[in-house]
């Protein structure tokens, strides 16, 4: 079974950051674009950046464009999101998403293979 997990989420204070780790095994990673998508308390999910398949491309929604840095580790099958920054509406379940080709949309159904999330808090 294809899995995808997540670490690194917590409470941070407001211009704090955090790291999110997303562990993946039983796919071949490298052939993947990857993506993290978030989805904040009572809304709905929301793109926030993607990463080709080799590394050499990524993408970021405008609201995080300069404080998050997406990367990743192909000889560890690992995908990583480097969050600087962090403000209250930040707050969030982040997931890290699977699809063939890069994607910047927001919907499960544009992906191959989702996470279970991990919890980002930004409060003071």
């Amino acid at each position: 079974e294809v899995q995808l997990v997540e670490s690194g989420g917590g409470l941070v204070q407001p211009g704090g950051s955090l790291r999110l780790s997303c562990a993946a095994s039983r796919f071949i990673f490298w052939s993947y674009a990857m993506s993290w998508v978030r989805q904040a308390p009572g809304k709905g999910l929301e793109w926030v950046s993607g990463i080709s398949s080799g590394g050499g491309s990524a993408n970021y929604a405008d609201f995080v464009k300069g404080r998050f840095t997406i990367s990743r580790n192909n000889a560890n099958d690992t995908l990583y999101l480097q969050m600087n920054s962090l403000r209250p509406d930040d707050t969030a379940v982040y997931y890290c998403a699977a699809s063939l080709r890069m994607s910047s949309g927001s919907g499960r159904s544009e992906y191959d293979y989702w996470g279970q999330g991990t919890q980002v808090t930004v409060s003071s």
